[in-house]
């Protein structure tokens, strides 16, 4: 029979990952530890921690893409090591990105025979400002060339996303906000006349407003452009932030005029990440012709192993959300993606009419058009003072159930309208849905009840 030395030391050595070195005392918050910790006692203590958080699925609040197909995961895995700057390294990887530039090139109506240019970012805040880095340089060069002050340009919009607040304030913009019209949730095109002037360097249009869901009439607003140009010596660009209506308008809204169709867009932002169905950490941008980006913003580098010419904020970044990107344009195609959409539209709808049968609140947005969002309000607005129960009242007995509902005052001049918003996105079920509509009625019988009784709030759960 074969002898076995018992080896004593790993007989009594502790393997039970909570006994593991490192699981004794709390990870460390201001400095780095001395020493090391086994990589599974890592993983699993950082892990505990995240469940903290909430469930993404759950945060109907996102735009942001939360459910990915098992491919897209395999991908973004195989792809960590992929830098997308080095063009030189991974020229595949860079030839895949070129791809994406002319898909979307295409799917937005780049006019035949023009040079359309684009490029990835990484999301659709960055494109955003890229675009107004472009609008701000071209405005400057022709009031260079015609002798005149440089130093007080303005871009006009309405209710924007706050990464044009950024921009304004980081390159010295000002931001010209038109407010909200009482009867209106979008900029409106009369609206136009009193804000430009020579000093703006664009309008900013929004397909799908963040606070809404809606898109803003592009093309009603180039013909007031147009026809401020006819009435003064105004030639002013537009550029569509089309952060979530650029992935889903080509496929929904087919026929709607909002891109390059209209001579006066010169530009347009999007967000793969979002209704683009990829991973976070992608956006794009995309110019009607290179004649809109000027030259001196793009830099030529060399010292990764080629000439490459680069328009970002940053430099090195991960090719993985770019390939997933063009997985996704493959995979799906015009079909697929006006399926995907098309889905995401009916849940909106669904939820938005059984929002509206409650009772108490008013829709101001169903997903028949624009995004697939729903968005409401109460009809009988809390009086003030008074001990009304709230819309923010209702988030938070939503969020005993893990729903993230957002609440908040619409922009100026409506702030004194709060809304709730549901963004239906890729994988929120008609299922997922029915469960929120049932915890809605649940919800507000709760609310309710206790507004009617004064019962004192008592612990969401129970042994």
């Amino acid at each position: 029979m074969p002898l076995h030395r018992v080896d004593q030391a790993r007989q009594y050595a502790p393997d039970d990952l909570y006994a593991l070195p490192g699981a004794f005392e709390p990870l460390p918050r201001y400095r780095i530890p001395d020493g090391t910790m086994p990589a599974r006692a890592a993983y699993q203590l950082i892990n505990d921690e995240l469940l903290l958080d909430g469930n993404s699925r759950q945060n109907l609040a996102t735009f942001c893409t939360t459910w990915t197909e098992p491919e897209v995961r395999d991908i973004m895995s195989e792809t960590l090591d992929k830098n997308l700057v080095d063009k030189d390294e991974y020229p595949q990887t860079a030839e895949l990105e070129s791809r994406c530039v002319h898909v979307l090139a295409d799917l937005w109506h780049a006019p035949d025979g023009t040079s359309a240019v684009g490029c990835s970012t990484t999301g659709s805040s960055e494109a955003a400002m890229l675009a107004g880095l472009a609008m701000q340089r071209r405005w400057r060069a022709k009031r260079r060339a015609a002798r005149q002050p440089t130093e007080r340009p303005n871009l006009v919009c309405g209710p924007v996303q706050v990464c044009w607040e950024k921009f304004g304030r980081y390159f010295d913009v000002e931001l010209r906000q038109i407010p909200l019209l009482p009867d209106s949730l979008t900029m409106r095109p009369e609206q136009l006349a009193q804000y430009c002037d020579e000093n703006t360097i664009g309008v900013v249009t929004t397909l799908g407003v963040t606070f809404n869901g809606k898109y803003e009439p592009v093309a009603e607003i180039t013909r007031a452009l147009d026809e401020l140009a006819r009435r003064t010596s105004l030639d002013i660009p537009v550029h569509v932030d089309a952060a979530s209506g650029g992935f889903v308008a080509p496929f929904l809204q087919p026929d709607l005029e909002w891109d390059f169709r209209l001579d006066r867009v010169k530009s347009i932002n999007a967000s793969g990440h979002k209704f683009g169905l990829s991973p976070l950490g992608v956006g794009w941008a995309v110019w009607r012709d290179a004649a809109y980006l000027p030259e001196e913003l793009v830099f030529h580098v060399d010292y990764l192993g080629g000439n490459m010419p680069t328009f970002a904020l940053n430099f090195s970044r991960p090719g993985g959300e770019v390939i997933a990107q063009y997985y996704n344009l493959v995979r799906l195609g015009r079909e697929g993606y006006t399926a995907v959409q098309g889905a995401c539209a009916q849940v909106a709808t669904r939820l938005a009419d059984a929002v509206a049968e409650l009772g108490p609140f008013t829709v101001l947005h169903d997903g028949r058009s624009g995004l697939p969002v729903a968005c409401w309000t109460l009809t009988q607005p809390p009086r003030p003072g008074s001990d009304d129960w709230t819309l923010y009242d209702l988030s938070e007995r939503l969020r005993l159930r893990g729903w993230q509902v957002p609440t908040y005052p619409l922009p100026a001049d409506r702030q004194d309208v709060v809304v709730q918003r549901v963004v239906v996105r890729h994988g929120v079920s008609r299922d997922l849905a029915e469960l929120l509509i049932s915890d809605l009625k649940a919800a507000l019988a709760d609310i309710r009840r206790r507004h009617l009784s004064g019962a004192e709030e008592q612990p969401g759960f129970h042994h």
